[in-house]
């Protein structure tokens, strides 16, 4: 597939877009800054423009397309992971206002332009329990795609009226458009700190014990590439187990008090579930924690 991919120059997007060329398809990130990685094409675009979007989605990847002299190919696909990546690193009306608008654009962009699949990074964080002022409970465990979103910050609110505007551009257009409520994001050189999380849980309460290995997204995009006819869905993206050692249910107990629980869980299965992936989009996790921490 021939894939225009927002936010690869991040730290999702630099394990995904790898992941993806190997998987044989063509990328072309739109960044800020370009990604510094083999067979990667790059456009410096901001998604806050909506001209840009459109010019970025018209374009050609590199010099080699100029050879057919057939015009610009198109694109099969828009992976959109571009946003200010959290709060506490831009002002709030302005993490909002990008993560919002740009949405907006890029979802715009693709779908008048007749592009019919889109894959989009939401979060976890609109569950309301990761950036919540003192600690929230989740409505119930395992957290699950149908339940309640109510963030209280900037940056978890934008994702859910992200989720929103693609709803409604799938409805308008439908095209395939997929949200990924994305977990924390766990780079290779990162797994060291697991130890500490195995001795301290409560570090983790706050991402409901989740992590998602960037890898592994990777594989979860493909899928979502490969996998037709759904209309909109939303996904959490998640690796199958929790995040620390502690057995699902003792941490319910510890971390969760009075916080239903709506089915039986593994013993270690995520408290963040990812059983809808599995179930419909075939993910199979390869990179467990435990694979990396003695």
């Amino acid at each position: 597939m021939r894939i225009l991919f927002t936010g690869g120059s991040g730290k999702a997007g630099r394990h995904v877009i790898p992941y993806l060329l190997a998987q044989g398809h063509r990328v072309v990130n739109v960044d800020l800054t370009p990604l510094d990685h083999p067979g990667v094409d790059n456009l410096t675009a901001d998604i806050a423009d909506s001209g840009q979007m459109f010019n970025v989605m018209t374009s050609y990847a590199n010099f080699d397309e100029l050879e057919a002299g057939t015009g610009v190919p198109t694109f099969d696909a828009v992976v959109h992971f571009a946003a200010v990546p959290r709060i506490l690193i831009k002002p709030d009306n302005e993490t909002f206002r990008v993560n919002t608008i740009g949405t907006y654009n890029v979802l715009e962009a693709a779908v008048k332009l007749g592009i019919r699949k889109i894959v989009i990074a939401s979060s976890e964080t609109t569950y309301g329990v990761c950036f919540a002022d003192g600690d929230v409970d989740p409505p119930a465990l395992p957290v699950e795609e149908d339940m309640d979103v109510n963030p209280m910050d900037s940056y978890g609110l934008s994702k859910v009226i992200n989720e929103q505007t693609a709803r409604g551009f799938q409805r308008r257009s439908g095209a395939d458009i997929y949200a990924l409520r994305i977990g924390n994001v766990i780079e290779p050189d990162e797994y060291h700190h697991f130890k500490t999380y195995c001795a301290n849980p409560a570090m983790r309460r706050r991402n409901i014990f989740c992590y998602i290995d960037a890898r592994d997204l990777g594989q979860i995009v493909d899928r979502c590439l490969k996998t037709d006819g759904l209309g909109f869905e939303i996904f959490n993206a998640g690796n199958d187990t929790n995040s620390v050692d502690t057995p699902s249910a003792e941490l319910a107990e510890r971390f969760f008090p009075g916080v239903p629980i709506t089915r039986k869980m593994g013993e270690h299965e995520a408290l963040y579930s990812n059983r809808k992936i599995r179930e419909m989009l075939g993910f199979r996790e390869q990179h467990n924690w435990r694979n990396y921490v003695d």
